[in-house]
């Protein structure tokens, strides 16, 4: 596949080199802008307007009235640079522009010029720009060369979060009629169908069926992969790329093991067979809040007590930041568990009880390393102590197999580099800057590859496994080399007895 590539892919080097800036090395990058039959649903303009400067800063003027946040950003950066060289984007591209502070000035230096009062009457000493029609172009290239991976929040002296500015901006482009393609038609079809993929309840039915079946001539023994079953203890939401994509649907195969080991009754909703919610890409709460009450809505239908989260990064950020003021309260659930809970928490209470019988040598022909997505490690936590989205996955891993190693400290836990396709980014519109920005994590791989012989990196989040899959060959990795969580766990489970063999 590297051979195939249309663009320069970086070298893989022993050690990380920040590069020489390149001054438009990725002007040219921009995804595909959505037609107007899907920017319309999402309350949005269909293209651009007549008066885009007037409504995109009346836009910003409600955004800096609406969070307090946005405005403390645009206001207190002092450039020292310590984001400079934490973006795997400029790591990768060495475009300027993908500097987290410059990525800011893009909508700052425009604040200035219409909300300051120096910005007004004597621009060129703040450096505050006139919003023109190329500005508002390089905000679609731009904050569309950010994955919202906030990275460069934890470097930053005073907490800038660069995902609050690169969703105003992103926010403020869907306001005039400048929505991003994948993005915004993938939140219509979760509108209209209840998934991503706008996958119909009799295509789910069957292919849960297959899955079934699947199991039961693997292990011998009948799993069940229920939906719409009113009664059960769980309803588990999971990406939709967990009922077909590889290797996200072995994951999904090892959470229905998981539950019925363990003798938990669960089940899927087709009415909300998605946990993503792309609403948080483009900032909108409106969107959020919409693909999110399908949820809660699917919940008090069936009757269950527990909302559990497939491996999904920002499934799980939204879910464990958002939901209690989105669609909240949870007070319909059961009290004892984590409202909503994530799939790793309720497997490892399940190790941590002896609820789970493993025989770690089924894993002995992986060598594992682990990718900490950057929803789960910094805009979410697992578990009742500080960390616990760090130290849970592990654990897992560890319980289930017997060899594992992480990559260098650096670069995983609350530094951890992004997959380079997160934040709405995952389309092959924009593959170059997706293969780019994958470079720091490929680096800290190979690595691990050299000094331990690793052969898997397990994930829990679907749009990392799925740029992973797509970028590992162009970096001479095999594209199976990324698994998920619970594929490790489901084939170590011990059936012992229970299998009909």
């Amino acid at each position: 596949m590297a051979q195939q590539a249309k663009f320069d892919v970086p070298k893989l080097r022993e050690y990380p080199i920040v590069p020489r800036v390149r001054e438009g090395a990725m002007q040219h990058s921009k995804p595909f802008v959505a037609k107007p039959e899907f920017q319309q649903p999402l309350g949005f303009p269909g293209e651009l307007v007549d008066n885009w400067k007037e409504v995109a800063l009346g836009k910003m003027g409600e955004l800096l009235n609406k969070y307090r946040s946005v405005q403390v950003f645009l206001d207190i950066c002092v450039k020292c640079g310590a984001c400079t060289d934490k973006c795997h984007y400029y790591l990768g591209t060495a475009d300027p522009k993908n500097m987290p502070v410059a990525r800011q000035d893009l909508l700052r230096n425009v604040y200035r010029r219409y909300f300051t009062f120096t910005g007004k009457y004597l621009p060129k000493l703040v450096g505050a720009v006139d919003l023109t029609q190329d500005v508002l172009e390089d905000w679609y290239r731009y904050y569309h060369q950010c994955s919202e991976c906030r990275r460069c929040s934890v470097f930053c002296p005073y907490g800038i979060d660069t995902a609050e500015i690169t969703m105003a901006g992103r926010e403020i482009l869907d306001s005039v009629g400048i929505g991003q393609k994948y993005t915004n038609e993938i939140i219509g079809k979760v509108f209209k169908i209840g998934n991503n993929l706008g996958l119909p309840e009799p295509a789910l039915a069957d292919t849960l069926q297959g899955l079934e079946e699947e199991v039961k001539a693997d292990v011998g023994v009948d799993v069940r992969f229920p939906l719409d079953e009113k009664g059960a203890e769980v309803l588990l939401v999971t990406p939709s790329a967990d009922f077909f994509a590889e290797p996200h649907v072995d994951g999904l195969i090892g959470y229905a093991k998981v539950l019925h080991q363990a003798g938990i009754s669960w089940t899927l909703s087709s009415y909300a067979s998605e946990a993503a919610n792309f609403g948080i890409f483009s900032g909108n709460y409106e969107n959020m809040q919409k693909v999110a009450q399908r949820i809660r809505d699917a919940a008090l239908d069936l009757g269950v007590k527990r909302i559990v989260v497939g491996e999904c990064g920002h499934a799980w950020r939204v879910a464990y930041s958002f939901w209690n003021t989105l669609i909240g309260p949870f007070d319909f659930l059961d009290p004892k568990y984590p409202a909503p809970q994530h799939i790793c928490e309720l497997t490892y209470d399940l190790i941590r009880q002896g609820a789970l019988r493993f025989k770690r040598e089924a894993n002995d022909h992986r060598v594992l390393t682990f990718h900490d997505s950057c929803n789960v490690s910094r805009g979410s936590r697992m578990g009742s102590t500080p960390g616990g989205q760090f130290e849970i996955p592990r654990e897992i891993i560890k319980a289930c197999c017997n060899h594992f190693y992480d990559m260098a400290p650096e670069t995983i836990g609350e530094s951890t580099f992004c997959c380079g396709g997160g934040g709405g980014l995952l389309t092959d519109d924009l593959l170059e800057l997706r293969v780019k920005g994958a470079l720091p994590r490929m680096e800290a791989l190979k690595r691990v590859v050299d000094e331990h012989g690793v052969t898997h990196m397990a994930a829990i989040c679907a749009i990392c496994k799925s740029q992973f899959s797509k970028v590992m060959p162009y970096y001479g990795f095999e594209m199976d080399m990324i698994i998920s969580l619970h594929q490790l766990v489901g084939d170590a489970l011990d059936w012992g007895a229970t299998a009909a063999h």
